[in-house]
């Protein structure tokens, strides 16, 4: 089967719920599938539901930040170097072609911060084994990569509680 390029952007609630959605659709059909998240915490409650799913197999944080604008330089770095380490690891287990998709959550934000340079990712997706499809979401999506996906799908808000001071909820935006 011939594999795609997928990216979810834009600035609406929903773009991990499309990549997640599409892990199970696959998961169900009898892929393997490595579901990467950057940029997160452990406490998306689809993870629990992921972990339980034969055929998919989540990348877990071992380490959190918060949010990149609040770091402090020292933190900054150490992020820098805990995300490139994770990179190599995953550009290492696809090589082995034994997964059909491969889910990059946040990607575009890492790319935007210049924690992993938009031209690794252009080189996975350029060099991946032939039938995996990738998926990547996030906001602002380097027109390099928007070139190169087959799927791009703009979710685009159009109003949204938190606009009226909402947090986020638990098993609805986490």
């Amino acid at each position: 089967m011939k594999s795609f390029v997928h990216i979810y952007c834009g600035n609406g609630k929903g773009k991990t719920s499309a990549a997640t959605g599409l892990a199970v659709r696959a998961a169900g059909s009898g892929m393997k599938v490595l579901f990467a998240r950057f940029l997160k915490n452990e406490q998306s409650a689809e993870l629990k539901v992921l972990d339980g799913i034969e055929g998919i197999e989540v990348v877990h944080l071992h380490k959190e930040f918060g949010f990149y604008q609040t770091l402090s330089k020292v933190q900054k770095e150490e992020q820098l170097r805990y995300y490139r380490e994770l990179w190599q690891e995953l550009s290492s287990r696809i090589t082995g072609g034994s997964y059909q998709m491969l889910i990059l959550d946040e990607i575009m934000a890492v790319t935007n911060y210049n924690i992993i340079r938009s031209e690794q990712v252009l080189e996975l997706v350029q060099n991946r084994p032939e039938d995996l499809e990738i998926v990547m979401t996030g906001r602002n999506p380097d027109e390099t990569l928007i070139r190169t996906a087959d799927y791009v799908s703009e979710i685009q808000k159009v109003k949204h509680p938190f606009d009226k001071g909402v947090t986020a909820r638990k098993g609805i935006e986490y």
